[in-house]
């Protein structure tokens, strides 16, 4: 029927109602029963990724979770509130569960939340700024871990032991510093662009210190970074990342699965948000 009339005032046939079809992913109009495209915004809905647009979260009304996201500002005050349902919570620049299409450093899909059996946990969905969860103790460092102080990108890699030295033919031996020892592993500044610029290296029994005003590694023209902000600590064989009590904190782009808890913050963007008790 069209306004109340069985047939179409125009041509004369009879008006019947359309079915309404799935809803598009994007925008989350009603697309027809068997449409190819969405009428609102064209995207293709056979072809379209299985993403939850908002207004379908809405509809599932999937049972709340003991868990909320705070999104905090630059002195750590909460200026947002958002709900975490039980299941599963996509965070990015379009197409997510929250929705932050302003920021620019922020991925499409950028991370998934996950809230099962009373835990939430993290995955970065291979964005391409990574997902940085600020520590609240001493880290034990992994070959590969990707560490922000301040706003500087550091990288961490593992050298491993040199093998031994052979004689020199003639038996001279060769000069060079005997202290520190040899070099295990390493500390790279990556720039912006994905290149090398300073870098540390790591041997047992030496500690780095980094800060904008004091300590073994200095970036001076970094504002975010404290006077004397973290320290890498020898433990053995192992290096261990160490916030000392900085203003900004120390955090590390997380790798697969990750556990928050309450109070954890991570950095998705340029949004830091932080996990809170519902």
């Amino acid at each position: 029927m069209v306004g109340g009339m069985p047939f179409c005032p125009s041509c004369g046939k009879r008006a019947t109602a359309e079915a309404a079809g799935p809803a598009c992913p994007r925008c989350g109009t009603s697309a027809r029963e068997g449409a190819r495209y969405c009428p609102a915004c064209g995207l293709d809905l056979v072809a379209a990724p299985r993403v939850s647009h908002p207004s379908a979260v809405a509809a599932k009304k999937a049972p709340p979770s003991p868990y909320v996201l705070d999104l905090l500002d630059e002195t750590g005050k909460a200026v947002g509130r958002y709900p975490i349902a039980q299941g599963e919570t996509h965070i990015g620049r379009e197409g997510a569960d929250l929705q932050f299409s302003e920021d620019v450093f922020m991925s499409p899909l950028h991370v998934k939340l996950t809230v099962r059996e009373g835990q939430i946990w993290a995955r970065d969905l291979g964005s391409r700024n990574g997902t940085w969860l600020f520590i609240t103790e001493p880290h034990r460092l992994v070959d590969g871990d990707r560490i922000l102080v301040g706003s500087q990108l550091l990288l961490y890699r593992r050298l491993g032991y040199p093998g031994p030295h052979p004689p020199e033919r003639d038996a001279t031996r060769r000069m060079g510093s005997l202290v520190p020892s040899a070099d295990i592993a390493c500390v790279t500044q990556i720039r912006s662009d994905g290149s090398e610029r300073d870098m540390v290296h790591l041997s047992p029994g030496r500690n780095v210190r980094i800060g904008r005003e004091q300590g073994d590694w200095v970036f001076p023209y970094d504002p975010s970074m404290s006077g004397y902000h973290a320290e890498i600590q020898s433990e053995d064989a192992d290096f261990v990342m160490v916030d000392a009590g900085s203003r900004n904190g120390v955090a590390l782009a997380i790798r697969g699965d990750v556990e928050l808890r309450v109070g954890s913050r991570f950095l998705v963007g340029d949004k830091m948000l932080r996990i809170g008790k519902a």
